[in-house]
């Protein structure tokens, strides 16, 4: 049987680098004879680190890279593509089964959307390709055959459970009957227990320390403000075509217990696992097959430790935006997204207090105007008029 072609966009960061670990483990069982299927990674992507990605290229023998920063340098031996659209054109150009799209934020939309159209298989990442684009996204898969396999624990784990359901489900199909409500859970981050006046004092160095997870600094800083489950319960919306009312978040500060499915019946069913983000890595890339796992073995003792709570929606007010930007529908995903993204990065630049940056997506969904979204234009057009906005914002609190 010949190996599955793989390529990853977002090769360099947490969860590319934890993708080619997963490949060569799987390939390792190939070997061994424990496991049927084999991969080959054709073709890597990457933003800005073209040392590392030309290291990738050289250690995994592949030829095929793309980098978007267009000034970047790269060693002879690879056909390289640089640029914004350079990941779009790695897509477009070189042939697999299978596109993981990690990249990170509303750039991972246009190259999803390439191999959406060539009919590609999707290992989803990108939980801002959705929340943004998830009106054309999910509608163009249907169209064409895709099959959008979710890498987000989370999602991996509500597809988990909703197999329970029926045993062929993977999205963009919508998800099996018989859901009352599907709850993602949340760490809560490092700062769950602060309260609302020490929140306002958050340096960029103490949200950069996360208690469970291993994450690239824009999804950490996500996870601190609770923004990431804010952005999960959009993409869960999209990704499973449930409607807003089924969808919840709760803190589980162990990341044990990844998602709940209650069922109309009264069942409530749990994925449980070790918080690995290899685990729904290999899941997305064996499915609908299972592997030997390359994780570290769940304790079902450690569930005696397991506790949850609500959310404080007046500490961590990210979630209510969700629910409204569900509500809205439309270009309120994309400017929710984007205004998130310019918030995170004037935080990392100590431009802006902890706080603030649900304070500025919350204002942005006020004051910006909501419109149909019917194309990658409509979404782009969107995305820049709201960091246009943002960006003004900061400017004037700057010079205030």
């Amino acid at each position: 049987m010949a190996a599955r072609r793989v390529s990853i966009l977002g090769s360099t960061g947490s969860i590319g680098v934890q993708t080619i670990a997963v490949i060569e483990h799987l390939n390792r069982l190939h070997e061994q004879g424990l496991f049927e299927d084999s991969y080959e990674i054709v073709a890597l992507g990457a933003g800005c680190r073209a040392t590392e990605l030309t290291e990738q290229a050289r250690a995994l023998g592949v030829r095929e890279i793309a980098l978007a920063d267009a000034s970047a340098s790269i060693a002879d031996g690879v056909h390289a593509r640089r640029g914004p659209d350079a990941a779009e054109r790695l897509v477009r150009e070189v042939s697999c089964d299978l596109v993981v799209c990690a990249m990170v934020g509303s750039a991972g939309l246009a190259p999803t959307l390439a191999a959406i159209e060539l009919g590609r298989d999707i290992a989803l990442a990108n939980k801002e390709t959705l929340v943004a684009g998830g009106e054309i996204v999910m509608p163009a898969a249907r169209k064409s055959g895709s099959r959008i396999l979710p890498i987000d624990s989370e999602h991996a784990a509500a597809w988990q459970l909703m197999q329970s359901l029926d045993s062929s489900y993977v999205p963009p199909a919508s998800a099996p009957a018989g859901i009352e409500r599907l709850t993602l859970t949340a760490s809560g981050g490092p700062f769950r227990d602060l309260s609302a006046h020490q929140l306002r004092s958050v340096t960029p160095e103490q949200a950069l320390e996360h208690p469970t997870w291993s994450m690239g600094p824009k999804n950490t800083i996500d996870s601190a403000t609770l923004m990431n489950k804010a952005l999960e319960l959009i993409e869960a919306r999209w990704l499973f075509d449930l409607a807003p009312e089924k969808l919840d978040a709760i803190i589980q500060p162990t990341s044990f217990v990844h998602a709940l499915l209650e069922t109309v019946d009264g069942s409530c069913l749990a994925q449980v696992s070790v918080p690995d983000m290899r685990l729904p890595i290999q899941q997305a890339l064996t499915h609908p097959r299972r592997a030997p796992a390359c994780v570290e073995r769940f304790d079902a003792c450690a569930l005696g430790s397991v506790e949850s709570k609500p959310i404080d929606s007046s500490r961590f007010p990210a979630v209510a935006l969700a629910r409204e930007v569900m509500r809205c529908g439309g270009s309120a995903g994309a400017t929710f997204n984007a205004v998130n993204e310019v918030a995170v990065n004037a935080f990392l630049d100590r431009r802006l207090a902890f706080t603030r940056i649900a304070e500025l997506v919350g204002i942005a969904l006020d004051e910006l105007p909501h419109r149909p979204i019917e194309s990658l234009a409509d979404v782009l057009e969107t995305d820049a008029e709201a960091r246009r906005w943002a960006e003004s914002r900061l400017l004037a609190c700057s010079g205030a």
